[in-house]
């Protein structure tokens, strides 16, 4: 290992564009709020990015203004005990809420009202847009020339140059790391402004804003010493824009509709927007920011954050997909850092909804595993400590499936309301997350404070999953199995949910995670439960079809589309003795072979090189990271693109980071650089190997 000269690093990918990208708008933010620009380095044309609609919805824009506390739900609340059904388990009936119709949103999918409320609510709220204005004509696409757009990664600035109705712009944006506030600097002359639109909440899949209910929502204006409030309520939600622009005249044009027109008409004008979540404001607003004051703390931030994290240098490489590996190591902790917040994050982050803003737990792995191994453990805490706030209703939920413990629900808002599905709620795979993150974040700090803050989240989880393994006594010894219902990771095998059983990832993962959960509390000096090591120990064998691992042991077997999850038996797993190496080493080269990765996802490509990588296999590691095909797509601003309605998906960008970790800092007693071969020279510091 030779140290990295992070500077020049970061330097190098820089996201520099010359035109409009469609697909790779920019983004400032803080993990708890974002704001995503256009070529003027605003929102003024959110037409020209379009995101796909599904089900017959409206399309959205990637533009979004977005935070981890702005949420809105439709008016007629519905409780989630009114879609629960019961189904037949192991341990006597157990409740699951369950979707009576199809996943579709439109008219013929069978869901009832409650079902369709629930699913659709919370829903993440657009807290607004923020363009350009010249007075006069509304500008045109086409009006938008000579564009020179550059995200500066080491201060977490874009300067955006371009002309505008042939007249030459420079705009720079920034966002406050610790106030969800963003400082703008416009240059240019002429009559300029910001013109600001707010829409009403949406239940639409991917389109966080409706605009076709004015009347639903209201906006008022305050003037203060320095500039403006506008204070929006919606039914329950309410927040607050704070615009500090002295001198400048602000004016309603429409309903929730302003223009914010520049005191000048010459020289830099200086305007900073912070949005607060409640109204009234007065005591929320302690000290008004300038636009200095946000680009230097933006400055300070960004700085510290590729100073004081890992990294990993490919430059000097000899194969030539290097520099490309290395650009998306470098912009994928950028995306995943704009959204390590006091939420799990949504699988689009804080750009634009998908699954209406809701963040799904077995995500969360995929999301920001990669943070504590990287020398970043403060940016997990933020997110972490958000399992205690809903551990009475996991607990209430594990409770109607006759279990002691917590069960953490799949698809979630903030309070933890799981969405009723024929597939998130039989989902068991995210329920050993919490003892996995937790473990990441001993093994970056190890002592007793880290165990006491993380042990009740630990111990909660693994008494759950002790208590949901079921004796089953049909062999020659009693072994434990998982299910039915469930459903696997690979979720083709929805259907079969009532009586699938034992799948090969699951199983390990249970058995590993409480082995970990056991030497937590002999850390602490307590007893562990003879029912841990008992489930850990005896777990039902891994079911094998023609000496390859199958996804689990009840049949259809061998569907060969989505996740390929038996790969992570061993690779996002450590080593157990669960698994057999020849056996997955003969599982790996058969999903090679002939599975469907076009209907894979971004995070798969990164699970199988994690699987090559612990078999010793660092060629194919890095062949399976850079597998060619359409869900491994990463954009020229870093995202992982999946399709068009999923332009940007970020378990694939903490995935990534995640695995080539892995490939670089290695694991327990394993070789140096395990996931990198002939041909390649690897330098890494800040970064610890996984279990």
């Amino acid at each position: 290992m030779t140290s990295v000269d992070r500077s020049r690093l970061v330097a190098r990918h820089g996201v520099r564009l010359g035109r409009l990208e469609p697909e790779s708008p920019l983004t400032v933010g803080n993990g708890d709020f974002c704001f995503t620009v256009d070529p003027t380095g605003l929102q003024t044309f959110p037409d020209a990015y379009p995101v796909e609609s599904r089900y017959g919805e409206p399309a959205g824009t990637l533009l979004g203004t977005m935070s981890q506390w702005g949420w809105h739900s439709s008016p007629g609340r519905v409780e989630l005990e009114s879609t629960m059904r019961e189904y037949a388990s192991p341990h006597g009936p157990a409740l699951y809420a369950d979707l009576g119709g199809s996943l579709s949103a439109d008219a013929a999918s069978g869901q009832s009202r409650q079902e369709e409320w629930l699913r659709n609510n919370p829903h993440r709220l657009d807290l607004g847009r923020i363009g350009l204005w010249l007075g006069g004509t509304t500008p045109t696409v086409s009006s938008l020339t000579e564009i020179d757009q550059q995200l500066d990664l080491a201060r977490g600035l874009i300067t955006s140059a371009f002309r505008l109705q042939d007249r030459p712009f420079r705009v720079q944006t920034a966002a406050h790391p610790a106030r969800d506030a963003i400082g703008i600097r416009i240059e240019g002359s002429g009559v300029r402004g910001l013109r600001f639109a707010f829409p009403y909440g949406s239940e639409a899949w991917g389109n966080a804003a409706d605009w076709t209910r004015p009347d639903a929502h209201r906006s008022e204006v305050q003037r203060t010493s320095d500039g403006w409030l506008i204070e929006r309520r919606l039914d329950e939600a309410a927040y607050t824009l704070s615009i500090t622009a002295p001198g400048a005249e602000l004016a309603g044009v429409a309903p929730h509709e302003y223009v914010l027109e520049a005191p000048n008409d010459t020289g830099a004008w200086d305007v900073v927007v912070e949005f607060l979540p409640a109204v009234p404001v007065a005591a929320t607003v302690t000290s008004p920011l300038t636009t200095n004051s946000v680009f230097s703390a933006s400055d300070r931030h960004w700085t510290r954050f590729w100073e004081d994290g890992g990294a990993i240098e490919l430059a000097d490489s000899d194969d030539p997909r290097a520099g490309e590996l290395e650009r998306r190591i470098v912009l994928s902790q950028y995306a995943t850092a704009l959204t390590a917040g006091s939420l799990p994050p949504a699988e689009t982050g804080l750009m634009v909804n998908s699954w209406r803003g809701k963040f799904h737990l077995e995500m969360h792995l995929w999301h920001h595993g990669w943070l504590a191994p990287w020398g970043r453990p403060q940016l997990l805490e933020r997110s972490l400590p958000w399992y205690e706030t809903i551990l009475d209703r996991a607990r209430e939920t594990a409770r109607g499936q006759g279990l002691p413990g917590a069960r953490w629900p799949k698809q979630v808002g903030p309070e933890g309301i799981e969405a009723p599905s024929p597939i998130g709620p039989f989902l068991i795979w995210q329920q050993p997350h919490p003892i996995h993150l937790a473990e990441l974040l001993y093994r970056a700090r190890p002592n007793r404070e880290t165990l006491d803050r993380w042990a009740a989240i630990v111990f909660d989880t693994a008494e759950f999953m002790a208590a949901y393994a079921a004796v089953d006594a049909a062999g020659q010894s009693p072994r434990f199995s998982l299910g039915p219902p469930l459903v696997p990771a690979q979720e083709s095998y929805a259907d079969t949910r009532a009586t699938a059983s034992d799948p090969t990832f699951e199983l390990v993962y249970w058995s590993w995670a409480l082995d970990v959960a056991a030497r937590w509390r002999t850390r602490l000096g307590l007893t562990v439960p003879d029912r841990w090591r008992d489930v850990a120990s005896k777990l039902a064998p891994l079911p094998v079809r023609d000496g390859c691992y199958a996804a689990l042991s009840t049949p259809p077997y061998l569907v060969r589309d989505d996740h390929p999850s038996m790969l992570a038996a061993l690779g996002v797993v450590p080593r157990t003795p669960l698994v057999d190496p020849a056996t997955m080493r003969r599982t790996l080269d058969d999903v090679l072979r002939d599975w469907d990765w076009d209907s894979a996802w971004g995070w798969d490509f990164p699970m199988a090189a994690m699987t090559a990588t612990r078999l010793g296999e660092p060629a194919l590691a890095v062949d399976c990271l850079l597998m060619e095909r359409p869900k491994n797509t990463y954009l020229a601003n870093g995202h992982n693109r999946q399709n068009a309605s999923l332009p940007i998906y970020l378990p694939g960008n903490g995935g990534l980071l995640l695995a080539t970790g892995l490939m670089a800092a290695g694991f327990d007693g394993s070789s140096p650089t395990p996931g990198f071969g002939t041909g390649w020279r690897v330098r890494h510091d800040g970064i610890s190997p996984l279990p």
